[in-house]
């Protein structure tokens, strides 16, 4: 959590990179499958989020590689910040066709849905009934969440062009759904999944959520 140090289930924030397994694991399933005519750029936004005379604090302004600049409200929600430029590099850079991006973003999506199920968060319909389609397949269950346009003016900052967190204790998986959607080309198909919940069991631990999901929808493009 940085310098927001979280003061609980620090030592389950091991999970906090299922997102990466998930995509990784694809990627493996990827190449031995290799499906024909579709060409696919994977990316982990990876970081330590230490205390350190180093690190950043609540209240610094960062720039973002798109130039938009963003206020640090809270420093343990940094996933959003470094899937923030992740995001810039695969739609400017690479120039991706669609965009699909996991992670284990928020609390709030798992007090909405549970362990069992992740949110889906897409302007975009086709792609949503793809993913829903690779999910009822695959048996790893999602479900469409709203990007709420009213909600954006609770991510607004005095000091930057965004803050990282809203000013409402409420509805925290769709306001970092909706940061997310700055970095990517209005135009562009673009599906955030937050997987908090059925990424990890308590008894077993990681359950490889995600793997199957993405390998089976990026195989339904081909």
């Amino acid at each position: 959590g940085g310098y927001n140090i979280k003061t609980r289930m620090m030592e389950l924030m091991k999970f906090d990179c299922g997102g990466a397994a998930a995509v990784l694991g694809a990627a493996r399933s990827l190449a031995l499958l290799s499906p024909q005519d579709v060409e696919v750029h994977i990316v982990v936004a990876a970081c330590e989020n230490m205390i350190s005379d180093r690190a950043y604090v609540p209240g610094d302004i960062l720039t973002a590689s798109n130039g938009m600049t963003i206020e640090v409200g809270n420093t343990d929600a940094e996933g959003r910040l470094t899937m923030a430029d992740a995001l810039v590099y695969l739609d400017r850079e690479i120039d991706c066709e669609r965009i699909l991006e996991l992670s284990t973003l928020t609390g709030a999506c798992m007090v909405a849905l549970g362990n069992k199920i992740a949110g889906v968060w897409t302007a975009d319909d086709e792609m949503a009934h793809e993913l829903e389609l690779s999910s009822r397949f695959t048996g790893e269950k999602v479900w469409r969440m709203p990007l709420e346009k009213e909600y954006k003016e609770l991510l607004n900052s005095k000091i930057a062009d965004i803050n990282n967190m809203g000013t409402s204790p409420y509805g925290g998986s769709i306001l970092a759904a909706l940061f997310l959607q700055n970095f990517v080309s209005q135009q562009k198909p673009f599906a955030h999944m937050d997987m908090a919940g059925p990424v990890w069991n308590n008894k077993s631990g990681a359950t490889g959520w995600g793997a199957k999901l993405v390998t089976d929808w990026i195989c339904s493009q081909a």
